[in-house]
């Protein structure tokens, strides 16, 4: 049991962090059928911006605020110069967003320079729980990352710009024809999905080395868990996570981080074979 705590804890961090980056990219993808291959550099800029408050001397806080505020935007300019010529064209959006990916990681690369950065631990300390100490950052980055979380499913659930966003989802179509401006939803959870993605980026940047190549560690699963859980409703981002994420986090440790990504790959592919759409996903029209 002593051994098995921390473990499951770290795997539940992992996974509330990773449903978090996958939420941003399930309402670009779920709802405009963008494949954002820049997700993971947005994820990175959000935690540049925290490196770069810590090095003026700001607070903690001051990242957490600036973070999705920059990126979103970031994804405000972007969603207008590149995005809304390319909606609803897969293929197309791979190749735009795959160049603006290594276009921003360059751009890091010519400001803060190829090595990487640390910032410091807003919260010192651990916890003791049954027996063992536990990092009390990561507790707190569980609990903000899970009202987050939360608190994207109640904007999207419970409000009249979640019911308009939840219809463009199903139906598009038909959102259009009953006088729903389609292009306004585009573009505004294009930017909440941005914002995510920084936010997230600012709370992790702690935990991990920050350079410009770290947006791709997050991407990748965060893809695989809207593939497995599905594109469509919120929950299938949460039954996704858990699933990549927790399979990922806890065979890392018991047996080897080789063997992990074998058989996350191994299971999202049989998922992705047998039901397409996902876990909990529908088919949406086209």
């Amino acid at each position: 049991m002593t051994d098995f705590l921390p473990v499951t804890l770290d795997a539940t961090s992992y996974i509330l962090i990773l449903v978090l980056v996958a939420l941003g990219l399930m309402i670009v993808f779920g709802m405009m059928g963008v494949i954002n291959m820049a997700h993971g550099e947005l994820f990175m800029i959000g935690a540049y911006v925290m490196v770069t408050t810590q090095t003026a001397g700001l607070p903690f806080v001051a990242g957490i605020v600036l973070a999705p505020i920059i990126v979103g935007l970031l994804g405000l300019i972007i969603e207008m110069a590149l995005i809304r010529h390319i909606y609803h064209r897969p293929l197309d959006t791979i190749l735009a967003t795959w160049g603006l990916s290594i276009a921003l990681k360059q751009i890091i690369v010519l400001v803060f320079g190829p090595e990487s950065h640390s910032v410091i631990i807003p919260v010192e300390g651990s916890i003791t729980i049954g027996g063992f100490s536990y990092p009390l950052y990561r507790l707190l980055l569980m609990g903000v990352s899970a009202g987050l979380i939360a608190g994207t499913y109640w904007i999207f659930m419970k409000t009249g710009f979640g019911l308009m966003a939840r219809a463009v989802i199903a139906r598009p179509g038909t959102a259009a024809t009953l006088g729903i401006n389609t292009r306004r939803m585009y573009r505004w959870s294009f930017v909440i999905g941005t914002a995510l993605a920084g936010l997230a980026g600012a709370l992790v940047a702690p935990l991990i080395s920050v350079d410009p190549q770290m947006g791709l560690g997050y991407l990748v699963p965060g893809f695989l868990s809207i593939l497995v859980g599905g594109a469509g409703p919120l929950a299938g981002v949460l039954v996704g996570g858990a699933v990549i994420g927790g399979v990922n986090n806890l065979l890392a440790v018991w047996i080897s981080p080789v063997a992990a990504l074998i058989t996350v790959y191994i299971i999202a592919i049989l998922i992705i074979r047998l039901k397409p759409e996902g876990l909990l996903g529908t088919r949406r029209e086209k």
